[in-house]
């Protein structure tokens, strides 16, 4: 065997050693540690983990931590939960939690939860300790929820809703938004329905009951505890206001419809007007026939000269006497 292939041979079993002397020293630390934790995991396990693009180090962390706890954890589905993008760490609290506060939770479920984006760790605290809902939500903006009783009166009301997390329901379940909605909406109902808004004030407890039993939980991913007014306030009166309103409205209709009815009178005015124009027209056109029938009635004979003098003496006198009648109506208006 020549020098040359010694060589070769000797920097290839080098070479080998290294990255022997280099693994080992990568992933001492996490064996030996998992070793010493009662969670064993294999070297050629944790070099594993790193070709299948796993942080080696979270995994067994967390595997340590659930071991520790009391919760016989694979490595196998903490990979899956880590490959599919998942938050181990938050998983294995949750279930730790779970496991002391005694409620009923697996990995499967758990890691589930925390795919379809919710705070696992967050569902099972609120499971153990409830929390408390403002509706409205004041960072919405609103500050109450307006409701008017059947007496016009409008009542501004603020509920406290103390909630649970319902861990069978958290995967598709309805959030805070849903039953913000429906405590607004029965307190509206609720509202609404009382006889006086004084009934309101005197047992505003009788909102939270109705409102309770109305299953508002239904379809959500909790369990609503209590339903508690923490403020109830009188606000308009809207009743008045909406009388007002039609008030003014009719009154607009009832100044409409005279305004017609006075077109219609100065229209109708303007008619006879006209027709009075017309009439005297025709007067006047009869007049003027007049001497054309005297001048006929000479010619045919009908007429002689005296009848005709006769005729300007009648019309002469009449004339004179309705001066005559018109000077004493002047003298009779001075004298008053």
């Amino acid at each position: 065997m020549g020098p040359g292939v010694t060589l070769l041979l000797s920097l290839i079993l080098i070479g080998f050693i290294v990255a022997i002397v280099a693994v080992f020293a990568r992933y001492f630390g996490l064996w030996l540690r998992a070793a010493l934790s009662d969670a064993h995991v294999s070297f050629t396990n944790l070099i594993g983990m790193s070709l299948r693009k796993v942080n080696p180090s979270v995994i067994v962390n967390t595997r340590i931590m659930g071991i520790k706890a009391g919760l016989g954890l694979q490595t196998n589905d903490l990979e899956a939960h880590y490959l599919a993008n998942g938050n181990v760490e938050r998983v294995v609290q949750a279930l730790i939690a779970a496991n002391k506060a005694n409620i009923p939770l697996s990995f499967a479920r758990a890691a589930a939860i925390d795919l379809a984006g919710r705070d696992v760790l967050e569902a099972v605290q609120t499971s153990v300790n409830p929390k408390v809902i403002d509706a409205p939500d004041p960072r919405k903006g609103k500050e109450t929820v307006d409701a008017v009783a059947m007496d016009g009166i409008q009542l501004r009301a603020k509920a406290r809703v103390t909630v649970r997390a319902n861990l069978e329901r958290l995967v598709g379940g309805a959030t805070e938004e849903t039953i913000i909605a429906r405590v607004g909406e029965g307190i509206v109902t609720t509202i609404g329905s009382a006889e006086t808004h004084k009934k309101v004030l005197e047992n505003p407890d009788m909102i939270s009951r109705q409102v309770l039993a109305k299953g508002l939980d239904s379809g959500t991913a909790f369990e609503i505890l209590s339903i508690d007014i923490a403020d109830v306030d009188v606000g308009e009166n809207i009743g008045a206001q909406l009388q007002i309103r039609q008030a003014e409205a009719d009154k607009q209709i009832a100044q409409a419809k005279a305004e017609e009815r006075k077109a219609m009178a100065v229209a109708r005015e303007q008619e006879m007007r006209a027709k009075v124009v017309e009439m005297r027209a025709k007067v006047v056109e009869a007049e003027a026939e007049i001497p054309r029938a005297i001048a006929a009635a000479f010619q045919s004979g009908n007429l002689g000269i005296m009848d005709y003098y006769r005729l300007r003496n009648i019309q002469s006198d009449t004339a004179m006497r309705q001066s005559i009648s018109e000077m004493e109506k002047t003298d009779k208006k001075d004298s008053e």
